[in-house]
Order: structure tokens, then sequence, then C-alpha cells
């Protein structure tokens, strides 16, 4: 299936799928592969098809589905140094890994492949762009400040995954530990709405097609109120983005890259209600 699809987004587990006609490839495997599995087959695509899991960094939920994927079915892993070791310390066993570089860019089939680094409380997080045909993606949560460079790097993406993680009045008024709420409001926890809709001003432009707003918090935010949010502030500078929620525990808004993919997917859809 030609397009990407947000396959689960949040703190208990991330998973987004991409394809092109040539390469097929997850980003991040933090939920089970069992579930994977289900989601991929609703886009008519089997885990045998996966050409490689692109992993952000190595927290559990953006993990955890790997001990059936990586280490079971042998599918490569792509990760930096650092977060491959983590994944190791992690399992305890080393998987088939294809080691890069962070802000060296790669290829994989026909996709062009951009890790750069982004501020988490891990050794070596990164966000990626990715570049097939004449379109340009970008995926970047668990970040808790924008620097410039990843202003930079989601510049001039035709689509965005973006995180929106919490509403910080929600943070304060929650009933988790202190400590837990320092770490979230951190320059290196997670995004804020508002820093997300700021972001999204920043780099806005006329070729942006959608924007999904991914690794909301179950306890911290809404879907209702960060779209409020970032939305409110977008018209308050004049521009408009159609945006979506990338949920927990279902499809997001599938972005298909051609008109038959679309055709495609949505047959298949009709002959399982049949």
């Amino acid at each position: 299936m030609e397009g990407f699809f947000p396959l689960a987004s949040g703190s208990k587990g991330n998973c987004v799928y991409v394809g092109t006609q040539n390469t097929k490839i997850l980003i991040d495997a933090g939920i089970s592969g069992r579930r994977i599995k289900e989601e991929l087959a609703r886009l008519n695509v089997k885990l045998t098809d996966i050409d490689a899991i692109f992993v952000t960094h190595e927290h559990a939920d953006h993990i955890a589905g790997l001990k059936v994927l990586a280490y079971r079915l042998g599918i490569p892993i792509f990760a930096n140094h650092e977060t491959a070791k983590g994944i190791v310390e992690y399992f305890h066993d080393c998987p088939k890994f294809k080691i890069f570089t962070t802000g060296e860019p790669f290829l994989l089939g026909d996709l062009e492949v951009h890790p750069f680094s982004i501020q988490h409380d891990t050794i070596d997080p990164v966000g990626f762009t990715i570049k097939t045909d004449q379109l340009k993606l970008g995926f970047c949560t668990d970040l808790g400040f924008v620097t410039s460079l990843v202003r930079h790097q989601l510049q001039n993406c035709d689509y965005l995954y973006v995180e929106a993680n919490h509403q910080p009045s929600m943070v304060y008024a929650s009933s988790r530990p202190m400590i837990y709420k320092q770490r979230v409001l951190s320059r290196s926890g997670h995004l804020s709405n508002e820093a997300c809709a700021e972001l999204l001003s920043d780099i806005a432009h006329e070729r942006l097609k959608h924007v999904h707003l991914a690794h909301l918090s179950s306890e911290c935010n809404t879907p209702e109120t960060a779209l409020q949010v970032i939305k409110g502030f977008l018209q308050n500078q004049g521009i408009k983005l159609e945006i979506s929620i990338a949920p927990q525990h279902t499809i997001g808004k599938p972005i298909y890259f051609s008109e038959s993919a679309e055709l495609a997917l949505n047959g298949l859809h009709e002959s399982l209600l049949v």
C-alpha cells in the first residue's frame, strides 16, 4: 500500500507505516507484533512485506514490538549507534541492525531518509524526514524543545507527523508525581500544544497538505483540547491547515501517495464487509 498511516500514537505505543511501490517500512514498533500484523492487514500489507524498521529512540513505547518483528522475524532495524546499544540492553539480545549516523542522509530503496537530532531524555534520539518521488514527509515526536535544527529539517514538507503531547495546565493539575511533571515540561521532555502550534506557524506553507498531531497524553491532553489550542493559534496567525489526531488505539487518517492506492484500499475494505 502506497502512503503513510499512523498505526498507533501515544504513551502506550507508537508505530507508523510508510509504503511506496518498492519500499515498505515502519517508523518505531512500540505496540505488540500481533497488533501491528492486524493493523497492516487492514492496509493489505503483510509483515513479510516490511523491509525495515526505523527507530527514533529506545524507550519502550517505541520498541516493544521489536521482540516479534526484529528478533523472531528478522526484519532489519535502522538505528544510530547509541539507540542500537539501548535496544540491545533492553532486550539482552542483538537483532539485525543497519546503523546510520544522525545527521547523515541515507537511501533505502526509493526512500531518501534524513535522521536529525532532537531534544529528549535519551542519548541520541532522532526525528526523520523522508523523500519519495516529489513528496517530503516529516516525522518528529518526543521532543521537549523545538531547536532551530528541527525547524529547519521540517521545512517544505508535504505531510507532517508532529508531537502535541500535553496542555501544561493539565500537567500541573494531574495526579502524576512531581518528577513526572518536571520531566514532561522540561526541554528534554515532550512538546506542548502551544509549542506545537508555534512550530507549525513557523514552517507552514501553501504545499503543506496535512498535519497529524501525535503522541497525545491520555491524562494531560485531549484531542479536542489539542485541536482547539493549535487551530486557534494558527487562525490568529491567518494560517489554515488540514489537521487530524493520530490516535492510540486505531489507525489515523490515511495519507495516500496515489489515487490508485486509495481506490485499492477502499476496495479491500468493501470486500471485508461483504
